[in-house]
This record gives C-alpha cells, structure tokens and sequence, in this order.
C-alpha cells in the first residue's frame, strides 16, 4: 500500500483521532495542525507530523495542506457560540484563503444533520455556513452530514445509574433521531480520504435511535432499569443551566433541539448518499464506563 499523507483536524478530538488511528493502522501518514503541539505529543510519538499552527490562520492551514492527498477539516465546536457565529466565520474565512492556497487532490468536510437549512438551526448554523462557504470548490469535495454523536449522552450515564432515569431532551421519547458514534464517523472519513470520489458529494451519516433506545443502551450497560423521561420545555433553559452553561447562552442550543423535535433537522434530503452507523449505543456506554 502506497504511505500517503493526509492532513486531519481535529486530531485531539474524537472524530479526527479516530480518523487518524484508521490512517496510521493503513500505513499512511498523517499530518495535522495544533496550537499548542503539546497537547498532540501523544500523536507525534505515534508518528503524526504535528505542525505548529492556529486554523484561524491561513497561511499555516495553508502550509499543512501542501503535497498531501487528501484533507479532513471541521470546525471546532463551540456550545455557546456568541451572536452572529464569530468563531466559526474566522475559521471558514481561514480555510477558504488555505484552499486557495492549497487546493487538496479531496476534501472531506465534517458537517450536521439539517445543515441543508438556513434558518431554524441553532447550532448547526455554524456548519450551515462552512456548507455554504466550501460547498463548490473546484476539486473533489465530500460533506459528511453527521447525525447527533453517542457520546453526547455519556453524560446521562452517572444520572440513570442514580435514578434509573434518563432525562432527555429529544421527544416524544420513542421516535427515532439520526445518531452516530464518533468512531463510525472517523471510519467514514478515513474511507473517503483512501478511496476518493469524483464531484461533490454528500453523506448522511448516521441511524434511526430513539431516547427510549439509549435509556434501554445505558440499562443493558448499568444492569439497572432505566426508564427515558421527556424534559419539559419550559424546563430546558434551567437544565441546560444547571449541566454548565452560563445563564442567557442556552438559546441557540435550545433552538437546534426544537429543530430536531419538530422534525425541521432531519435526514432524507433528496441528492444525499445514506451510510448507517455499526457502533451501538450501548458498545459507547460501556467503553465510558470501563
């Protein structure tokens, strides 16, 4: 097998170090970019080219992107982003200049369910706006839309344990919502960096999972019953609250929520490729839980 090199973001996260590991396991190599190269030292002594370097700079994404075959970019998240999307404007801005710059042979872009949308997306907007930005480049572009990620909920795990409840934010309970687990996303982008496509395309990457199926995920995990619990809505702000979020932040939060519940954030979008998920619920649950 031919050692390429690859440029993935987001190595330090779940999604890219999942990507990276598949990469590495191949043979190939992986370059990726870390403002404190430190914090990926553990990579470097695997064998990744960390480079030293801030994504709201273009000339050094630029420079990490040159004379590799392919790249993995996302935009780091941010659960309360200020008003207007800052953070992810600076970011998009950057790799849009990077690109020019350095135009990969691929690209390989982690987006969300419902980033189709204008409007009505919360949080998702932040990826609605790098689709809009990087959806039309003139090389061999990839949109993984990725449904909501398993380990979201790990947090639920210490609340069932104690209560035998899982509070949820998703309802009515027993309808299904696009999930995934980060691995199977890491997996996917790795596949598309190695086997490559033509065009643009655009993946929905994930499988129908209820609350009631993470709550009998964490049961199965726990050797408890666990019972899901619809959240009230008038409840959702003082929960949010009390989970960390500052007081007055919760709105765009709540906003993506209320896009999934109402059905307005889904998958099924005409033009898209569907690619389901083979890591459970439970196989996350119980990975945090060891």
């Amino acid at each position: 097998m031919s050692n390429e090199i690859y440029f993935v973001s987001g190595i330090t996260g779940h999604v890219g170090g999942a990507a990276a590991r598949i990469l590495l396991e191949q043979g190939h190599t992986v370059r990726t970019l870390s403002r404190d190269p430190q914090k990926a030292a553990d990579w470097a002594q695997k064998g990744v080219d960390v480079r030293q370097g801030d994504f709201n700079d273009p000339a050094a994404v630029a420079a990490a992107l040159e004379g590799v075959a392919g790249a993995f970019l996302m935009i780091p998240p941010i659960l309360a982003p200020s008003p207007g999307f800052p953070e992810a404007q600076t970011v998009i801005t950057s790799f849009v200049e990077a690109l020019r710059q350095s135009p990969p042979p691929r690209l390989v872009l982690l987006s969300s369910i419902g980033s189709e949308r204008s409007s009505g997306l919360g949080n998702i907007t932040t990826t609605h706006l790098m689709e809009e930005a990087l959806g039309n480049l003139p090389f061999p572009t990839a949109i993984v839309r990725a449904g909501g990620f398993f380990e979201n909920y790990v947090g639920g795990l210490g609340a069932a344990a104690a209560t035998g409840v899982y509070h949820s934010f998703f309802q009515p309970v027993e309808r299904p919502f696009p999930m995934i687990a980060t691995a199977d996303i890491g997996s996917e982008v790795a596949r598309l960096l190695v086997e490559g496509w033509d065009g643009k395309k655009i993946v929905e990457l994930g499988s129908p999972v209820s609350a009631d199926d993470l709550a009998r995920a964490m049961e199965e995990v726990l050797h408890k019953p666990v019972k899901a619990q619809a959240i009230p809505r008038e409840q959702w702000a003082v929960t949010m609250e009390g989970f960390g979020m500052a007081p007055g932040t919760t709105g765009l939060y709540e906003e993506m929520l209320d896009g999934f519940n109402s059905d307005w954030i889904a998958f099924g979008v005409p033009g898209t490729e569907p690619v389901a998920g083979t890591t459970t619920a439970a196989q996350v649950f119980a990975a945090a839980a060891r």
